[in-house]
């Protein structure tokens, strides 16, 4: 089987299209055309790329994209350059990007109406909640039975009487 970049040169030959009509036609550049077609892979700096203006490519020209991208993977899978996915940085991620990353895809206003229903079940229980208890209980439970202490200091025990009105 023929690697992918002779699959791509042969089918534009076929089709009598020149490198500068295909750059022209999906805007990729015209050395980029020229380096899928020879296979040298080096020149680009992510196999994204590569990926995308294979696919790109391969549609224009009306081949099987499927069979191209799998022949693709395959070539790249022999290089080292292109056989991981780069690294986008060397630190170790940790819990708080994990927790970053989740909360970068939600989406905010579903959130927030879930939070306010949340909230609001929140309070209606706690209310709720508050009032049995007050309902059930009995204020004056657990209170001794007292006697009356006057603030008068009076002697003896006894209350002191009122003073009858002056009669006319």
């Amino acid at each position: 089987m023929s690697s992918v970049g002779e699959q791509l040169r042969k089918a534009r030959e076929i089709q009598n299209l020149t490198v500068q009509q295909v750059a022209e036609i999906t805007k990729i550049r015209g050395d980029h055309i020229r380096a899928l077609e020879e296979g040298n892979f080096d020149i680009f700096s992510a196999p994204v790329y590569i990926r995308g203006f294979v696919r790109c490519y391969s549609t224009l020209l009306k081949l099987d994209v499927p069979a191209v991208m799998a022949g693709l993977d395959a070539e790249l899978g022999q290089t080292a350059k292109f056989r991981e996915a780069p690294s986008l940085s060397n630190q170790r991620r940790g819990v708080l990007d994990f927790i970053m990353l989740q909360l970068s895809k939600l989406d905010w206003k579903k959130s927030l109406v879930g939070l306010g229903v949340f909230i609001a079940l929140l309070l209606i229980v706690g209310v709720y909640s508050l009032w049995r208890h007050y309902r059930n209980s009995d204020p004056l439970a657990g209170l001794k039975p007292g006697m009356y202490h006057s603030t008068q200091t009076v002697s003896g025990e006894t209350l002191p009487l009122p003073v009858p009105p002056p009669k006319r």
